[in-house]
């Protein structure tokens, strides 16, 4: 478990228990909000194997994000040497795959994205190993592009994934440290 504190509040990251967090999740997944999540017709079950499946892979692993305690997102981390985006570009040492989903809300906080994503890629730093966070979001994504711009990512090149149409971006540790030190 990891955590931070920021003006928000503090964001703790644990393990995803596939069965216990399943129906939170769902919930998640298939609102309107969680299109670019490509899960929208997942039913109860489908989101239940496929974080079994996540929580039997050595090189893929599901956290749920707390802020102040309530369950508000949901953070995956992989291989890309070995899930998501193996053949599609050349890994670097110490590479690290991510998505993250914030939950749905009808209070949203100015700013809360933003803590979300910044309290992600701290969590992925705190790995001595981790020298590079790599995303792939859908190119038709550019709101979660322009929050990645804001914590340091740079896009490399657009990439066809076999569900979509990717913008490949990285992030080092340095550029990490900068784009958050202002």
């Amino acid at each position: 478990m990891s955590s931070t504190t920021g003006a928000l509040g503090s964001f703790t990251l644990r393990p995803l228990d596939p069965l216990r967090d399943a129906e939170l999740l769902h919930g998640w997944v298939t609102h309107p909000k969680a299109a670019f999540w490509m899960m929208q017709g997942a039913r109860l079950e489908d989101v239940e194997r496929a974080y079994m499946e996540i929580a039997a892979d050595e090189h893929h692993h599901a956290l749920l994000g707390l802020h102040d305690g309530e369950p508000a997102f949901l953070m995956e981390k992989y291989d890309p040497a070995r899930r998501e985006l193996v053949g599609l570009y050349e890994p670097g040492p110490g590479d690290i795959g991510m998505h993250f989903l914030v939950a749905p809300t009808g209070t949203p906080l100015h700013g809360f994205t933003r803590a979300v994503i910044t309290a992600v890629m701290r969590h992925l730093f705190d790995d001595p190993a981790t020298a590079r966070v790599v995303v792939e979001p859908d190119v038709r994504n550019t709101a979660v592009q322009a929050l990645n711009a804001t914590v340091g990512f740079v896009p490399a090149r657009e990439i066809q994934k076999p569900e979509k149409r990717a913008l490949l971006s990285f992030c080092t540790r340095e550029q990490f440290d900068e784009a958050v030190a202002v």
